[in-house]
């Protein structure tokens, strides 16, 4: 699996820009991005399929504690880099090592207190990130085994590892390839998207102690910088909303299916129209209130690691199986079985 945080429309329209320096770093990006890209598909095609699903601890995530390891790559495009710093050191002087370690940590800690998972697979994986990549590379990326994140060219982003989003979203497709393991493309791709951006919130959420009402649900706040007319990458609570620059362009996710984007871009709009489950999500976790990790999170991470979905489940298939996860944890007439089917029919999945 390899996902990349920038979505490839924004990094060519980038590309076109006048502006020598930025033009040629969302060149750089795209380049480095299809390169990868082509790698990973051909190391997949050899050695078969990525694990199935490996199970939680069990609830609490008591005495669970991440393996972390950060490595430096000086701005060269090779992985992993020089090791910079390892679980239990002080902090450095180089923010951005000490931003991916926290945020690994956060991520972790999201993922073992409220669901009992350890880890990535479930199992105590090293979790493993690489700061420094390129030369001002914008964008971010899990690779398949380790979180590698670019400095951005300065001009309309800032470093990646700034914003704790970027961190969990990347980390979420690690759990996506241990569990339901859905395709990166079309509806499917959608979904893999979403459920990143889901627990990329959550993340956030719960380090930050917000509830449903409080958070702003917004994913990747903090990368543009303030020559950019945008507050983040996406909003989950009004897509389509989250910037709309002269340069940059509008943010062109829709919030329901009345907007869906029929595409062959983007490995079929995989970063579009994520926006139309990610509503889903806001929605749900609004409707139901307090901390969103706990029910609407539950919810879905019952889906995630359940047995209903399938790699090509698309958005019917995986509103579906939300609502049987539902009914199973909470009951057949439980609030949370009405608000999950509530949100789906609001956004146009279910009738």
């Amino acid at each position: 699996m390899y996902c990349s945080f920038v979505p490839p429309y924004l990094l060519r329209r980038l590309a076109l820009l006048e502006d020598a320096p930025v033009a040629e770093a969302a060149q750089r990006a795209l380049g480095r991005d299809a390169l990868i890209r082509r790698r990973r598909n051909a190391s997949c095609a050899r050695t078969g399929e990525l694990p199935g699903i490996l199970p939680s601890t069990g609830p609490g995530g008591e005495g669970l504690h991440p393996t972390r390891r950060i490595s430096d790559a000086q701005h060269r495009e090779r992985l992993p880099g020089i090791r910079v710093r390892t679980e239990g050191e002080a902090e450095v002087q180089d923010p951005a090592v000490n931003e991916a370690y926290d945020g690994l940590g956060y991520t972790f800690d999201l993922y073992a207190q409220a669901y009992g998972r350890n880890s990535l697979d479930g199992a105590g994986e090293i979790l493993r990130a690489t700061v420094h990549y390129g030369e001002a590379y914008d964008n971010a990326f899990w690779n398949g085994t380790r979180m590698v994140f670019g400095d951005g060219d300065g001009k309309i982003f800032h470093r990646f590892t700034k914003s704790l989003s970027v961190i969990g979203h990347e980390l979420t497709h690690g759990v996506m390839q241990h569990t339901a393991n859905l395709e990166y493309r079309n509806q499917p791709g959608a979904l893999n998207e979403s459920v990143s951006d889901v627990f990329a919130a959550l993340v956030e959420q719960h380090r930050l102690g917000q509830t449903a009402e409080e958070a702003d649900w917004l994913i990747g706040a903090g990368l543009f910088t303030d020559q950019v007319s945008g507050v983040a990458l996406r909003s989950m609570k009004a897509p389509g909303t989250a910037y709309d620059d002269d340069v940059v362009g509008k943010d062109p996710q829709p919030a329901t299916m009345a907007g869906y984007v029929d595409t062959r871009g983007d490995n079929g709009g995989v970063h579009v129209n994520s926006g139309i489950p990610n509503h889903a999500f806001y929605r749900l976790a609004v409707q139901l209130g307090g901390r969103a990790w706990e029910r609407a999170g539950q919810i879905w991470y019952d889906t995630l690691t359940g047995t209903r979905l399938s790699p090509d489940s698309g958005f019917t298939a995986f509103a579906e199986a939300t609502a049987a996860a539902a009914e199973s944890r909470y009951g057949k007439e439980s609030e949370e079985l009405k608000a999950v089917t509530a949100a789906w029919t609001e956004v146009g999945v279910l009738e």
